[in-house]
């Protein structure tokens, strides 16, 4: 069993059976699982990077920043005020692992 902390969430990485289950500590002490059966027929070392990534792709640390709404624009006075066409939201990532403050 391995034991990681990222974006300051405790998962653990045990390899069950043929493949390996990754669960996320809940702050009650409970296990939440995020995948059961995972990288079967891959060797333990490949198989933990893997996991890693995959917990960093499913709880990616940093902002969602959201454009302006552009079907609804600003009226100041008689003017429309449309802000820029965003089609997709921008995530901005950090290379951190935490957003915690530095103990």
């Amino acid at each position: 069993m391995k034991t990681i902390t990222y974006n300051d969430i405790e998962f653990t990485i045990v390899k069950s059976g043929k493949g390996w289950e990754i669960a996320r500590k809940l702050t009650d002490g409970t296990l939440a699982q995020v995948g059961a059966g995972l990288f079967e027929g891959v060797a333990d070392g490949e198989a933990e990077a893997r996991a890693v990534a995959l917990v960093k792709t499913v709880f990616p640390v940093g902002i969602k920043s959201v454009g302006p709404d552009v079907t609804h624009p600003n009226m100041v006075g008689d003017l429309k005020i449309v802000g820029p066409d965003v089609a997709h939201p921008n995530f901005i990532y950090w290379s951190k692992d935490s957003t915690s403050f530095a103990r």
